[in-house]
């Protein structure tokens, strides 16, 4: 048996039968003898597809080729209705299942069921014509019925399936498009032979295929036609519908629907409002659902092998199945098969995702037609007297087989990229979902960082996976199929080439497993650096205030300088795998080609053996790459799967905890497991209010935690009944406006909302804030000061009328007379609350008269229960403690109270709620009350748009070095030189065949050839070595000025820029510049080049090609400046797009206690959802974007190997076999490679705007020098502690108002001043004026008579010493937070501790000084952390001591031993106190009263009190003067 190829080459070959022919028939003539004489004959035998050579040599060796009629009639015919017939079931069964609605009856159906019936009446009309033939004698081979009845039931369910579409709501169809194309093609021969037939007036038969052929076209031109949207249509309600769903066929394969974003990002930068809305299917609605309802079945499938989880078979999402399960997770005997979190995802996604596997297995096979079609062009070159047409009609094939293959390659991307987009989707509402019913036990176990890590990282590694996941088949077939041809073309030759494949295939797995762990190394430092750094710009204020940023920033430089040298050595790897990767196909080529000549004297290279060898090795290059990466990822994933199960299998917390029944609460024997706390037994009375009194750490907060099923209970029962509020001890506030805040999700009602405010003494802060209750607040409430978060958070809580109110510690953070009004108007017996059940951890004595039941706590314990005046009468701990302090406090504070009996006394409500309505609010400091004019604080990041300025570009080259980067360019331009000569080499080599000369010359062949492809290899290693140096100097000198930078911003930076946006600096524009951007230049260059060199060989083999050069590069660029244009701004759309997903799940899991408790998960999961629905509302038109650009970038590839072949057919004359390979082979590289070239050019835009980025906030303005060399102090000023105020005012910022007016005061040495104001008096910005952290607008500041505006910062800030408001822990070790340039002995350490009442703490600690502090201090109460920032002040033993509401967060006891401490300690310093709670400065030298930036009063207590001024009012307040 002859395949049609194999006979027409046997024919080009032997011409002998063609030549000696005298006078050949006319073609049309041949072919009826041949169909009228063979058709019957070859049917009747069943040899329906052999041809003669009679035939073959009738068809190929003529000007006018032709058919068969019999194959027209058979096998042109009935492939359409084959093709209709078999996709129909599959079609009708998925039309029954996706019913769109129902599209009206319109023109354009009218017309394409009129054309389908008419099809149908021609093709029978030939039918009966047949009969009627046969009726007069005529007989007719059974072909000539056959064929009409096939085409007339085709035709007829064509027309079936155009109404049946119609009425599922098909816009338009794939299928029908294909059979109406794939007739079109088939009936074009037929149509010519009639043509012909007409032409040479040879009488024919009449077939089907003749009339319908007119008809075709028209059917095939309305398919083209989109029909209109079905009725009831939900795209019509979509304001900004994706065009994509109304797409038709051809618009889908090619993607022109997306072309009109293209033209619109060309002339404009897209913006958020100009997106397309997202796909129902891709949104988070439908996406996590389907990957939730998968997992839940993997737990039930584990359920059923274990006896704990059989008795709930019904778990839901965020109940305790997961909880269950990771007990059981460990024993491994009891589950045969673990709940898999990827195998959940495969179910979920895997039935999508193989309809791309689909579209890659026919790419697959299709690639491997061009080899052998360029086969076929070579040997027709080297014939002569072959006639031209079958020149002409290789080269269109080979374009057509090119373009088919870009189509399909690229459906089968899309499906890839959108299966990753569904699962990343999926995985974050998962994880989400997850994060919301975390307990803390599991909350311990990984930080923040580490779940939004997973969030995203983990993510996107399962997307990125997703593209490249098909590879795992497709590579070892491409590889088979390869070898295959090979085999056919060099015989056992290949198997050298396969040895060195098999050799290379270790070395690639070897860099590929080396990198990984170079990666997962990289990533070590790289998070333990942004942990760091996340710490630094938190504590930012405490670093600048303590002198601590060069100990802090050295331990930066010390992590970043592990990351760059494992960068390096990832550099070096990166190179060899370059190297191997670019060398692969010349190596084995070589070995082949080597072994080729000497194993066999008669073996002549080629140039058709050379170059479709060589085509088919460039063909194996991307799969022998891919493979060991496409394992290495899957391995990686397979970790990522086993994190993601971990997470989602984390402790659920119990809500079976709340029950809504009566309002009580009751707590009996529960053991909580949270830092070693035991019992607790109590039992809450409805409608009562309780107190929870204790030391600091004694166990009060977990006793709320424990209420609302937050802990780990060990043994017990713990019930609330009713709807429960919550107001942390630290309030949890979200960046939203303060209105939001309160409401938290409940309807708006103005009264009672006017009601919430004044009760929580708001009012007065609405009119300070600059937009009122509509003021934007910052990520964890930065533009509030301590106080005001507290009371926002108390209004949240009343506003949500709850029934049992938690309220853990909220009056520490106000000040002694707002305090009072809240308990007066809110909490107390006659304030709003009164009737609901409260709980209430307080500090504050002076309540507990007036609460219900007092519950005492010591080390986990409750040591004593009942009324005030039961604890008094029992006489026992609490009692003593009590008339202790109290007395203690009334001899300090003078005789302005009476006796101890009434040590309490009830405030007169009366008056006190009137005051608390009318005054305005004093205490909190101001100073993150900047921004008084400006409406939003926090300044939405802006992407940036239009092209990237050409200045960015050559900061990265300095930043490179000029030199080396023009090394590195020339060294890329000898490695394509190299390339080419090495080819150009082969190409003469091969010529060597026709001129007899091949037994001469082949080890000089041999021997240069394999000089050049390792000279190119060698120079591929060097320049991607150089290039790597390169980069990772830019990368370590970029983010060194950033650090420098930032470490040396003035504060009010950090007051309007939200850290997550700075952190991004660090974190994503430092990844970029490290990682992504050296790979993007390595990838443009070598694309650059490889194009560079196509165009040269092409243009040097075929001169005449230079011709289309100029056109087909105007269409090039003009394609890429649409697509660059457009997905630059789509990329940074998607970028500024994905910071609101992480920053609102971190700001979750702080917060989520308050949320569950609250019962606001649903809420919270939907806005997380549009979070991530708004980000891939611009990801997804970025995928389609480069969808978009492949097609028509491939398509202008597809035309230079059109057009390199047609040249070459063109001028066969003058051109020898080997140059055409070399010139087609080249072409048929170049797709790819334009492609990318573009790809990177955008990719290059989007990355290099890293460094504009980083630049950006390299070049913040900065404050003041550290030292000032000409103006150093004295090393021990100052001596004793002057301080002056000459003239002295500051505003926050440019343009704002002044804080602080013309402020004169003068405290001498050793004085302990108190300050106190109302909000805004400027308490604390006095202070910050102190380190400068503020400067000056007019006037002075004189220590020691040094004028502080004049000397360093660092020199001035190391020599005074503040406790902040805010106590600041790092994470390190306790010695670290203490003293972190290792400058005082352990002893003094010690001694430090003692004093500040943590010795005890401490020493009882395994690792005594080395104890772990925790992100933020977390594992210390905030008790606790104010006592180490005390501790710090007593180690720096400066003369001047500033206290800024230092002990807000200390039980009474503590608080009365830190004043003595600093009595003691500090006896001869300065000290300045701003006071919330007035019996701590009752008894300093002096009180400065400040009001509206001015001093108001300034003298002792004793006299401001006689004065009956501001301070006696303040005093009253607070019950300390009568």
């Amino acid at each position: 048996m002859v395949s049609s190829i194999d006979a027409g080459n046997y024919l080009i070959q032997d011409t002998t039968l063609w030549r000696t022919r005298s006078k050949p028939l006319p073609n049309a003539e041949w072919s009826l003898i041949q169909d009228t004489t063979l058709c019957r004959k070859l049917l009747n035998r069943g040899h329906f597809w052999m041809w003669d050579t009679h035939f073959i040599s009738g068809t190929f060796h003529t000007d006018r080729p032709d058919l068969p009629e019999c194959f027209q009639l058979s096998v042109l015919s009935w492939l359409p209705c084959i093709y209709l017939w078999a996709v129909c079931p599959i079609y009708l069964f998925y039309l029954k299942k996706n019913n769109r609605g129902y599209i009206m009856m319109s023109v354009l159906n009218r017309f394409k069921t009129i054309f389908g019936l008419f099809l149908w009446i021609v093709c029978w009309t030939e039918l009966f014509y047949t009969f009627h033939e046969l009726r007069h004698g005529h007989n007719q081979p059974p072909i000539y019925f056959i064929t009409p009845l096939v085409l007339g039931m085709t035709m007829l369910l064509a027309t079936f399936l155009i109404q049946f579409e119609r009425l599922r709501g098909v816009q338009s169809s794939g299928v029908l498009f294909i059979f109406w194309f794939l007739s079109v093609l088939c009936a074009i021969v037929p149509f010519r032979s009639k043509i012909l037939q007409a032409s040479s007036q040879v009488s024919t038969q009449h077939s089907p295929q003749g009339s319908a052929a007119l008809l075709l076209p028209y059917s095939l031109i309305l398919c083209c036609f989109n029909e209109k949207p079905p009725l009831f249509s939900n795209v019509i309600t979509d304001p900004n519908p994706c065009p994509e769903t109304t797409a038709g066929f051809l618009s889908t394969i090619t993607f022109w629907w997306f072309t009109s974003m293209a033209i619109k990002g060309y002339k404009v930068s897209l913006e958020a409002k100009d997106l397309w809305s997202l796909n129902e299917r891709d949104s988070s609605k439908v996406m996590v659902p389907n990957l939730l309802r998968e997992w839940d079945k993997e737990l039930c499938i584990f359920s059923h092998f274990t006896a704990a989880l059989c008795l709930h078979p019904k778990k839901t999402w965020g109940e305790s199945s997961p909880e269950e399960v990771e007990v059981l997770l460990s024993n491994q005997t009891a589950a045969p098969r673990k709940p898999s979190f990827l195998r959940a995802l495969v179910k979920a996604f895997g039935p999508y995702f193989l309809i791309g596997s689909g579209f890659k297995l026919l790419q697959d096979i299709i690639t491997f037609v061009n080899p052998q079609l360029l086969r076929m062009l070579i040997s027709f070159i080297k014939q002569k007297g072959v006639p031209d047409w079958w020149g002409y009609s290789l080269s269109f094939l080979m374009f057509f087989t090119a373009f088919l293959q870009t189509l399909i390659l690229h459906r089968h991307f899309q499906y890839c990229f959108v299966t990753g987009m569904n699962v990343r989707t999926a995985i974050i509402g998962a994880l989400y979902r997850k994060a919301l019913v975390i307990t803390n036990a599991a909350k311990r176990s990984s930080t923040v960082g580490e779940i939004v890590n997973l969030m995203s990282v983990d993510a996107q590694r399962f997307m990125d996976l997703t593209t490249f996941l098909n590879m795992l088949w497709s590579a070892p077939l491409q590889i088979m199929l390869a070898l295959y041809f090979l085999w056919q073309n060099l015989g056992p030759s290949v198997l050298a080439g396969v040895a060195v494949m098999i050799m290379l295939i270790p070395f690639n797995a070897v860099i590929a497993m080396k990198t990984r762990a170079y990666q997962v190394e990289q990533m070590q430092y790289k998070d333990a650096r942004i942990k760091l750094m996340n710490e630094i710009l938190n504590g930012i204020k405490v670093l600048k205030l303590y002198a601590w940023e060069n100990s802090f920033k050295e331990k930066v430089l010390a992590i970043r300088q592990k990351e760059l040298n494992v960068l390096r050595k990832a550099a070096y790897l990166g190179a060899l795998s370059t190297m191997a990767w670019t060398s692969a196909p010349f190596l084995v080529a070589l070995t082949t080609f080597a072994v080729y000549v000497t194993i066999d004297e008669n073996n002549v290279l080629d140039a058709e053996k050379a170059f479709v060898s060589l085509s088919l090795f460039n063909i194996l290059r991307f799969p022998l790459n891919m493979l060991p990466q496409v394992i290495s990822s899957i391995v990686q994933v397979g970790t990522c799967s086993k994190s993601s199960t971990a997470c989602v299998c984390y402790n659920g917390v119990t809500e079976g905890h709340v029950a809504f029944s009566i309002s009580c609460v009751m707590m009996s024997w529960i053991q909580i497991q949270w830092t070693g706390r035991t019992q607790h037994q109590v039992e809450g009375i409805p409608g009562s209010l309780l107190a929870v009194v204790g030391h600091v750490g004694c166990g009060k907060s977990s006793l709320i935690s424990a209420l609302l099923g937050e802990t780990e209970k060990l043994e017990g029962e713990v019930s609330i009944r009713g709807s429960v509020a919550y107001v942390p001890q630290q309030a949890w506030i979200q960046n939203a406006t303060l209105r939001d805040n309160i409401l938290f999700g409940k309807p708006y009602n103005e009264q009672k909302y006017r009601c919430v405010l004044e009760a929580c003494a708001l009012t007065p802060d609405l009119e300070v804030l600059p937009g009122g209750d509509m003021t934007e607040i910052g990520e964890k409430g930065i533009n509030l000061s301590g106080g005001q978060r507290q009371r926002v958070s108390l209004a949240r809580a009343l506003y949500s009328d709850a029934e049992v109110y938690l309220l853990d510690d909220p009056l520490s953070a106000v000040d002694a007379h707002v305090s009072k009004h809240i308990f007066d108007n809110l909490i107390g017996p006659e304030g709003i609350l009164k009737g609901k059940t409260r709980v209430l951890v307080t500090h504050g004595i002076s309540f507990l008269p007036q609460v219900d039941n007092i519950m005492v706590m010591v080390e986990g314990r409750v040591s004593e229960m009942g009324s005030y005046q039961e604890l008094l009468n029992q006489n026992g701990s609490f009692a003593e403690f009590l008339r202790n302090y109290a007395l203690e406090d009334i001899v300090e504070e003078d005789e302005v109270i009476g006796e101890a009996m009434s040590l309490f006394p009830l405030p007169q409500h009366k008056t006190l709620r009137k005051h608390g309505c009318s005054q305005k609010k004093y205490s909190e400091p101001q100073e993150k009350k900047k921004p008084q004019e400006i409406e939003k604080l926090i300044q939405t990041e802006t992407a940036e748009t239009g092209r990237v300025k050409t200045k960015v570009y050559l900061e990265y080259v300095k930043a490179v070095g000029p030199l080396l980067s023009v090394l590195i360019c020339f060294l890329y331009g000898c490695q394509s030189a190299t390339a080419i000569g090495a080819n150009i080499w082969l190409s003469q080599w091969t010529n060597d065949a026709s001129r007899n000369e091949t037994k001469e010359n082949v080890n000089m062949r041999v021997g240069v050839y394999a000089a050049l492809g390792i000279a190119q290899g060698i120079l591929v290693m060097i320049s991607s070595f150089t290039l790597a140096m390169g980069n990772i100097g830019a990368a370590r000198k970029l983010h060194y000025s950033l650090l420098t930078n930032k470490l040396h911003t003035p504060q009010s930076f950090f007051d309007t820029t939200p850290i997550g946006r700075v952190i991004n600096r660090f974190s994503k524009d430092i990844y970029v510049i490290d990682e992504a951007l050296p790979a993007t230049v390595l990838m443009f260059l070598g694309t650059f080049f490889v194009s560079l060199s196509t165009l040269i060989v092409i243009v040097s083999s075929t001169p005449i090609f230079a011709v289309v050069v100029f056109p087909l590069a105007l269409i090039y660029i003009f394609v890429q400046r649409f697509y660059v244009a457009t997905s630059r701004q789509l990329k940074r759309l998607e970028s500024v797009s994905r910071s609101p997903i992480y920053s609102h799940f971190s700001e979750t899991i702080t917060g989520s206690s308050v949320i569950r408790a609250y019962g606001r998960n649903s809420a919270f999961v939907l806005m997380s959802d549009m979070k991530v629905d708004e980000n891939q509302k611009s990801y997804y038109p970025g995928i389609v974007s480069n969808r978009w650009l492949g097609v028509r970038i491939e398509f202008i590839g597809n035309c230079i190997v059109l057009f390199a072949a047609l040249f070459a057919v063109i001028g066969k004359e003058n051109l020898n076999p080997g140059l055409v390979g070399l010139s087609v082979s080249y072409a048929l590289q170049v797709t790819m490679s334009l492609n990318w070239m573009v790809r990177m050019t955008s990719d290059l835009e989007s990355n290099i705007v890293a460094v504009e980025r980083v630049k950006e906030y390299s070049e913040t303005k900065t404050e003041a020098p550290w030292e000032v060399e000409d103006k150093k102090p004295p090393p021990e000023w100052p001596m004793e502690g002057n301080v002056q105020f000459q003239d002295y005012s500051v505003r926050y910022r440019e343009g704002l108002d002044l804080v602080l007016k013309k402020l004169n005061l003068s405290v001498q040495g050793g004085e302990k001043i108190g300050i106190v104001g109302r909000t805004g008096a400027g308490k604390s910005s006095m202070t910050l004026c102190l380190f400068r952290l503020l400067e000056a607008a007019a006037g002075e500041i004189t220590i020691d008579r040094v004028k502080i505006a004049e000397i360093g910062l660092h020199d001035l800030r190391s020599k005074l010493t503040i406790i902040p408001q805010e106590p600041v822990l790092f994470s390190g070790t306790l010695r670290m937070n203490l003293d972190p340039f290792d400058q005082c002995s352990d002893e003094d350490v010690w001694k430090a501790l003692e004093h500040c009442h943590l010795h005890k703490f401490v020493s009882n600690q395994p690792a005594k000084l080395d104890l772990e502090c925790a992100e933020g201090g977390e594992n210390l109460s905030v008790g606790q952390r104010q006592l180490v920032c005390l501790a710090r002040a007593l180690l720096r033993k400066t003369k001047i001591l500033v206290l800024d509401e230092a002990t807000a967060a200390i039980d009474l006891e503590t608080d009365n031993l830190i004043q003595s401490t600093i009595r003691t300690q500090f006896e001869e310093c300065t000290v300045f106190t701003i006071a919330h709670r007035l019996n701590t400065v009752m008894d300093y030298t002096r009180i400065l009263v400040l009001d509206k930036g001015q001093v108001a009063e300034f003298d002792t207590p004793t006299n401001l009190i006689s004065q009956r001024g501001i301070f006696y009012s303040m005093a009253k307040d607070a019950g300390l003067a009568q």
